[in-house]
């Protein structure tokens, strides 16, 4: 059964706090990112300028998922993510 979008978009908030918090991350987050962006950029219910973000997000994820340094490169997307997970909160 899919996740409705507004229990991905909590998914993905989430997935987002926990690094923001704890400043490390795994691979599998970085795709489950993915997946859950995909599907929400396709969701017309979802907020325009929202969709912005996710692009964002999906990019972050993906140059994460291939960094040598995951919690090196998470480390310094602080600033972003806390943007990102304001702009959730607004858009959502």
């Amino acid at each position: 059964m899919p996740l409705e979008h507004h229990h991905q978009v909590a998914l993905l908030k989430d997935i987002l706090t926990e690094h923001q918090s704890d400043c490390c991350g795994t691979v599998a987050e970085c795709e489950q990112l993915e997946r859950v962006i995909k599907s929400l950029m396709v969701n017309t219910d979802i907020h325009q300028d929202l969709k912005g973000v996710l692009l964002n997000i999906y990019s972050y994820s993906q140059d994460g998922k291939n960094s040598p340094e995951l919690n090196s490169y998470i480390t310094s997307q602080q600033n972003v993510i806390v943007q990102w997970i304001d702009d959730i909160d607004s858009f959502s």
